[in-house]
């Protein structure tokens, strides 16, 4: 048997590599998910556009993921003037929050990081590195907290050729555990805040520039 005999016996590939994933987008991040069939990559999506301050998830999303859209959302509003982004963005848009495929049911804290990053980049127009992935659990403070099966997804960052994967600075020692051709081919880059992952993660600084302070009057003896 040879190569080239395995499409005449087993059929056309049932799927191919989206390798769309690895182009810079603005509102899309990589984020890592753990299931009982290994790791994958799930694409967060998030659409804002003019409204009243709803929220909208979909993609069938669990109890903890719905909680982990809402820390993230909570996070950007508390942080809008440093992030450059519109404090009344509340309350003057809707944020739409999609994580695809649809049918498959999708649960856990992992994704609250992925999620701020999207929203980040949805508001501010600032493309997410499509060569980074990310996993980590978001606190309302910005805190990046560990995570499960770091293994099963930085086996399924390798597998979809993605260069650099955002981890908690937490799950930095369960690196080790990593086959070492993964280790070897992945960038790792362990955070412990929500800042340091969007320094990583997107293509230009969304900080808005410090403004200067008012000079004290001169006093007069």
């Amino acid at each position: 048997m040879r190569a080239e005999d395995l499409q005449a016996l087993l059929g056309a590939p049932p799927y191919e590599d989206d390798l769309a994933t690895l182009e810079d987008k603005v509102g899309v991040c990589n984020g890592l998910a753990y299931t009982a069939a290994g790791g994958e990559l799930l694409e967060v999506e998030v659409s804002v556009v003019a409204g009243r301050g709803r929220v909208q998830l979909t993609g069938t999303l669990g109890d903890v993921m719905k909680e982990s859209a809402s820390a993230a959302v909570s996070w950007v509003r508390a942080r809008a003037a440093a992030l450059g982004v519109d404090p009344e963005f509340h309350r003057t848009r809707d944020v739409h929050v999609h994580i695809p495929a649809g049918a498959t049911p999708k649960d856990g804290p992992s994704a609250g990081v992925t999620i701020a990053t999207a929203l980040v980049s949805a508001l501010t127009g600032v493309p997410v590195r499509g060569d980074v992935a990310m996993t980590g659990e978001l606190t309302l403070r910005g805190r990046v907290l560990a995570i499960g099966g770091l293994k099963e997804k930085g086996v399924a960052a390798h597998r979809h050729r993605i260069a650099h994967v955002v981890v908690p600075r937490g799950n930095a020692r369960s690196l080790e555990e990593l086959p070492e051709a993964v280790r070897a081919a992945v960038t790792w880059h362990p955070a412990a805040t929500m800042d340091e992952v969007l320094a990583m993660a997107l293509r230009a600084p969304v900080a808005a520039p410090a403004r200067p302070r008012p000079q004290a009057a001169a006093r007069r003896p």
